[in-house]
Formats: C-alpha cells, sequence, structure tokens
C-alpha cells in the first residue's frame, strides 16, 4: 500500500486527537494540598471573622483598614459556598462557568455544576481548580490569572488555562472569558466601603475607604 502526504497527516492528527481527549480526561495534579474537614470548617470560620473586622465600626481619623485572607481560608469558603462542606445543609451546586467542550465554548454561554473546588495564592496569582461534568465525563478546570478591582468591580486576567492536563492557549479563551465577566459584572460590584481587592505576597487582601 502506497502511503501518500495527505494519509500520513490524517494519522498524525488522528493520534494527536486521541493524546488530547486523553489529555481533557486525565485528573491534574492538585493544586493544593487536601485538608481535612475540621481544617475546612475552622479556616471558612476564620474567612467570616476577619470579614467582621473589616466592617467594623472605625474612628474617621483611622487609616484604612486592611485584612488578608489565606489560600485556605479562601478555598474553605469557596466550598461552604456552594455547599462542599459537610458542615452544610445539601444543596445543588452552583453553576459558575460554561461546559469546557472547546477552547471557543469554555467559557461561553451556559453553565455547569461545579465542585471539589481548590483556591491557591502564590505571588500575586490567584489559581483556582475544579471538578465539573461533560458528557458524563469528569473533567478538571484549572484557571490562573491576577485578581484586582477597577472602578468598584473585581477584575480578572487570566495567565493559565488548562482542562485536564491539557494547557489551552490564554489567548483563544480571554475574549469569552471578558465577554462571561461583563455580564455578571454587577455579582462582582464590590460593597461600597471596599477601596480595592488584590493578591499579594500568597494571600488576598482586602483594603477598607474607611
Amino acid at each position: 500500500m502506497k502511503w501518500n502526504a495527505r494519509r500520513i497527516f490524517s494519522l498524525i492528527m488522528l493520534v494527536l486527537a486521541a493524546i488530547s481527549t486523553y489529555q481533557l480526561l486525565s485528573r491534574p495534579q492538585p493544586i493544593a494540598r487536601p485538608e481535612t474537614v475540621e481544617n475546612e470548617r475552622a479556616n471558612a470560620q476564620s474567612f467570616k471573622q476577619k470579614l467582621e473586622q473589616l466592617s467594623a465600626p472605625r474612628d474617621a481619623a483611622s487609616a484604612p483598614a486592611e485584612v488578608r485572607f489565606t489560600s485556605e481560608e479562601v478555598s474553605a469558603e469557596m466550598a461552604e459556598a456552594i455547599g462542599a462542606l459537610p458542615s452544610s445543609p445539601p444543596s445543588t451546586p452552583k453553576p459558575v462557568a460554561s461546559a469546557p467542550t472547546s477552547p471557543d465554548s469554555v467559557v461561553g454561554p451556559g453553565d455547569i455544576q461545579v465542585q471539589n473546588y481548590q483556591v491557591k495564592l502564590e505571588g500575586n496569582v490567584a489559581r483556582g481548580q475544579f471538578l465539573t461534568k461533560v458528557a458524563g465525563k469528569d473533567i478538571y478546570v484549572t484557571l490562573a490569572g491576577h485578581l484586582g478591582s477597577q472602578d468598584g468591580y473585581v477584575t480578572f486576567d487570566p495567565t493559565e488555562f488548562k482542562v485536564g492536563d491539557l494547557t489551552i492557549p490564554v489567548s483563544l479563551v480571554n475574549s469569552a472569558l471578558q465577554k462571561k465577566l461583563a455580564e455578571q459584572r454587577e455579582q462582582l460590584k464590590l460593597s461600597e466601603d471596599v477601596a480595592s481587592l488584590r493578591v499579594e505576597n500568597g494571600e488576598l487582601v482586602i483594603t477598607r475607604k474607611y
């Protein structure tokens, strides 16, 4: 049998597609060390206590208050928010983003069910990883970027996007992601007394105006 260039190219594409599918379904390395239920409950409680400190009445002459949250506190609070902590009543996971069926639709219209949410803050980068189901298959999505605020709203500039073990160029999903954020703009609005929000030295920092 004589092999021509088109047939060879088709076989190469078939192999690459098989590898990509395997990578999509692969379980990536966890971004954070698993915590015990007791530690998660404690971290979620610590998150709430710090928020209360931030909203406590202050002297008008005082400098703006600043509260710092660790990765573990943020991760535990998010887990509790989607009903993933045993201490919370069972609930349906909240829709967060669209199903990652392709680079173009990964943050497009539609919602997915989020489970096992993890957050890791490193330097000035926030990294999140969650599990969802697509066509009955477990899919892990990892998203990293710079979290900040502008004009009273939370902002996010992605630096990394992965589905399973497959890295997808940020340039392919950034416009769709920013459109999704724009659609949910009001949900990203900060409280009137919050001056800024950022990730610094591996912590989430929230500063109060007054």
